[in-house]
């Protein structure tokens, strides 16, 4: 029996959940039963699904049981069990990634942060809080062998062969001097109700019933067995049988978290289509949220038949935060992951699930700002993904993402902003780039602010994909006298853009550009293929110059965030357009001036600088300070 280690970040984790996340030692217990469930859907699953499993006797069941004296406590359960690989691969590694991720979160506050034990899914080791040892032992369906993982949880583990009559799970735990207080009746009965009263299956605790005199002397004790969970699916309640506290504590079981959920969604839709589901929204955002292989948190049953939580069909992807259970009445049950994919039933209630959950995002939104804006700053980013990928929804959804504003602080709406507009303003304008503080200060606001005119910040990446698809948005404002729905839409215009500044040009400014034509010619040919154009400015108040995109052409930053994403082969050579404030002391000094060396060094000038402001990396930043010095000197 050779010593076998853990992979370096599993020592690490289990040393930090060991010293330092005591604050919450119960729910050790919870994860273990969780467990167990998971084993015995599974199992229950193939008995139905699976002709070499159908035989198998199997009336599933978690016991528990402990022993003071011995300083023990075993859960078992009769489900899919493991073999020595399964062992292996699930004990000796944490198979979910993040755990970088939430070592570093760790830190320094690590008491702090305890709930991060159900966060990254390692609720097995949670157990090596309480107890100096833990024994596994295990025999997965269908095989002969069983197999017993042996370890203190510091430096390694070890297999060994083992007897186990039937399938399924032992786990024992050799209980530390911190882990006595769960050696007893009644710490575990109350434990179980509080957190795992609705587990599907029956959960039985034996225990020894003492028998009393008169004089209250212990005369005798027998062993008892007694069921201690309700074993009823909780979604399957009427709303009106629950309290919060059965919502709240269900969602910590099926999601293996400590803290309350945000808020949570329970349908019951029967007709065509009989099912019921039953959503949470976490209070923080998950921790794989924006990794690529996240991992679902929504759970597929037929009939109470547990089917797969490992199927990202089940949900769009932006909507990947959401927890919860779909618990279908019309699905077979021995359907297919590959036919999930394709299957009409599962399409229609995912459809009808996503509008139920977009409807309560709203209803929340119009009704409790302090529960939304707790909302946003974690989902503020899928929601915005969903108006690029899920057009069905878009309008929903453009009622619910935020932006920041030049004019109101925080996070603002697109029906906040046209209720803010003046009656003679056509579009909803906004400026997408670097960060807020330099979104803000950038030149091209200049005009706008000076008409008191409204703009959207975005200074999130996925604004520069998203936004520019939407196109418009459109806001309904009531019914006509047939019943059909009014609405009024607005054009979403970037400032960034050429012909963005159309509402704030005059008959002056006309006359202005004939009159500045010289002075633009001479910028352009002192230009040349650095830029696409040079126009005189209607924007620019105290600046001299500012760049602006192509209608046709994506901006800068655009160009830079795929180069990040290694897109570079798609990338065609982007030239911005350079326009210039004839009014400014530069731009006057330089239409007085026939010297064609400062002309120069003023017009590269003019456009570093401006690309400079809006957060673009210079090609060639020495030659900037030689054109700058020169223009110093003089």
């Amino acid at each position: 029996m050779a010593q076998r280690q853990f992979q370096t970040e599993v020592s690490q984790l289990l040393h930090l959940i060991i010293h330092s996340l005591y604050s919450n030692r119960e729910i050790f217990l919870r994860e273990l039963v969780s467990n167990a469930s998971d084993a015995l859907d599974k199992l229950k699953y193939l008995t139905v699904a699976n002709d070499a499993y159908k035989e198998l006797a199997f009336e599933p069941r978690i016991d528990l049981s402990f022993n003071s004296e011995e300083k023990t406590l075993t859960i078992a359960d009769n489900g899919i069990g493991m073999n020595e690989a399964d062992l292996v691969s699930s004990l000796g590694t944490i198979a979910r990634s993040g755990t970088k991720a939430f070592l570093e979160q760790l830190g320094s506050d690590a008491k702090k942060d305890n709930n991060l034990i159900g966060q990254f899914g390692v609720g097995f080791y949670a157990a090596f809080m309480v107890a100096e040892t833990i024994e596994v032992i295990s025999r997965k369906a269908l095989e002969e062998s069983a197999w017993k993982w042996t370890s203190d949880g510091k430096e390694g583990f070890e297999i060994e062969s083992a007897a186990r009559e039937t399938q399924g799970t032992t786990v024992i735990l050799h209980l530390n001097e911190e882990g006595l207080e769960f050696a007893n009746r009644w710490r575990i009965e109350n434990i179980i109700k509080q957190y795992s009263n609705h587990v599907a299956f029956a959960i039985f605790l034996t225990y020894e019933d003492k028998e009393y005199d008169d004089k209250g002397t212990v005369t005798g004790a027998k062993q008892k067995t007694e069921r201690i969970n309700d074993g009823t699916a909780l979604w399957r309640k009427s709303k009106s049988e629950l309290k919060q506290e059965d919502y709240n504590e269900f969602y910590k079981q099926i999601g293996h978290e400590t803290d309350d959920p945000l808020f949570y969604v329970h349908t019951r839709a029967e007709g065509s289509l009989e099912y019921t589901t039953l959503f949470y929204v976490p209070k923080k955002a998950p921790f794989d949220m924006y990794n690529a292989d996240y991992k679902s948190g929504v759970k597929l049953y037929v009939k109470r038949i547990f089917i797969t939580d490992d199927d990202r069909e089940l949900l769009p992807v932006y909507l990947r935060f959401v927890r919860g259970i779909i618990d279908s009445e019309d699905l077979p049950l021995n359907v297919s992951r590959e036919i999930l994919q394709q299957n009409k039933i599962l399409s229609n209630i995912r459809t009808a699930s996503v509008k139920k959950l977009l409807a309560e995002f709203k209803n929340i939104a119009e009704n409790d700002t302090a529960k939304w804006d707790e909302f946003i700053s974690q989902y503020n980013r899928p929601l915005k993904e969903g108006l690029y990928s899920d057009w069905g929804n878009s309008e929903a959804l453009s009622d619910l993402v935020r932006f920041k504003s030049t004019k109101v602080e925080g996070r603002v709406s697109f029906a906040g902003y046209v209720s803010r507009m003046s009656s003679d303003q056509k579009y909803i304008y906004y400026i997408t780039g670097g960060d807020e503080k330099t979104l803000k200060a950038s030149p091209l606001l200049e005009a706008y602010k000076a008409k008191n005119i409204e703009v959207l910040v975005m200074d999130e990446e996925i604004d520069e994909i998203v936004i520019p698809r939407l196109f418009h948005y459109r806001k309904v404002t009531g019914v006509d006298k047939d019943g059909k729905e009014t609405s009024q839409q607005w054009e979403l215009k970037p400032v960034n853009r050429v012909g963005a500044d159309e509402e704030l040009g005059t008959k002056e400014n006309k006359d202005a550009e004939k009159e500045a034509k010289p002075l633009i010619d001479k910028i352009k040919n002192a230009l040349g293929d650095r830029v696409k154009e040079v126009k005189l400015s209607r924007r620019l108040h105290d600046s001299p110059s500012c760049i602006v995109a192509d209608e046709n052409d994506p901006t800068l930053q655009m160009a830079q965030m795929l180069k990040t994403m290694g897109q570079t082969d798609n990338i065609p050579e982007i030239k911005p357009i350079l326009e210039v404030n004839g009014e400014h002391a530069l731009l006057k000094a330089l239409a007085g001036t026939d010297d064609a060396a400062r002309i120069e060094d003023t017009a590269h000038v003019l456009l570093d600088q401006a690309l400079l402001v809006e957060g673009v990396k210079l090609t060639d930043p020495a030659d900037f300070v030689k054109r700058l010095n020169r223009l110093l000197a003089l």
